[in-house]
């Protein structure tokens, strides 16, 4: 399930506005911010435009300033999407499939340097990654934004907490989809959840709106707050001040 959508409004350059660094982890390059004494890690994986795209860098810093060792890995290995590429050529090579073997290396890197819990949240592509890490307890909550490539399969897998945070206007996840993954956490009690769509926003939204669009805005800045606040539940760290 990707397409068109997937595509748009591709980020601009990074403004160099940023808080953390660039760091080896597990062999992959990764922005990192935040305090690595904090011993509880939020793992960030991106949509096809990758780790470096600014939005998503700002949503690091955020998390980053609640609390969180925030880590964006390249999953992409230097090649994220461009607009000059046709996506069904790149994801011959981009699978999210393929980057749960990458990611796990990372989460082992994050346990061993002391981390005693972690989150990860997955936009668009990198919400199918998210959602096989939660099939395994290989992290303790999942936070799925605008996902791609997710099916009801996939959720009815899922081990761990889990939100789910979609767009009104959405064909690769619209909101019956959605619906349909929101009925079958609600048959697996012991697996909590929460589910929202947001009015009036497209797919991927959270980490490419417009800046000039003031209800895009406010609606990411929303969904930025709904993520910290579901990590704060099973993560444990207090966001109030945001």
């Amino acid at each position: 399930m990707s397409g068109p959508e997937c595509c748009e409004n591709p980020p601009a350059p990074a403004s160099g506005v940023e808080s953390g660094d660039i760091q080896q982890i597990a062999s992959l390059n990764s922005y990192v911010s935040g305090n690595p004494d904090s011993k509880i890690a939020v793992l960030l994986i991106s949509d096809i435009y990758g780790y470096g795209a600014p939005k998503l860098r700002k949503v690091a810093d955020k998390a980053a300033s609640a609390g969180y060792y925030v880590v964006v890995p390249d999953f992409f290995h230097g090649d994220p999407m461009t607009p000059e590429t046709r996506i069904e050529d790149w994801l011959t090579s981009h699978a999210p499939d393929q980057a749960v073997d990458f990611a796990k290396p990372v989460i082992q890197a994050l346990k061993e340097k002391g981390f005693t819990k972690i989150g990860a949240a997955g936009f668009c592509w990198g919400a199918k990654v998210v959602v096989e890490l939660a099939k395994d307890t290989d992290i303790q909550v999942a936070v799925l934004l605008h996902p791609s490539f997710v099916t009801l399969d996939d959720i009815k897998g899922v081990k761990v907490p889990i939100a789910i945070l979609g767009a009104e206007i959405d064909r690769r996840s619209p909101p019956e989809v959605i619906k349909q993954f929101e009925e079958a956490l609600e048959a697996k009690p012991e697996v909590d959840q929460f589910v929202k769509i947001y009015p009036g926003v497209s797919h991927g939204w959270t980490v490419r709106y417009k800046d000039e669009d003031e209800a895009a805005v406010k609606c990411a800045e929303e969904a930025h707050q709904d993520l910290l606040e579901w990590f704060g539940k099973y993560l444990q760290i207090n966001h109030s001040t945001l």
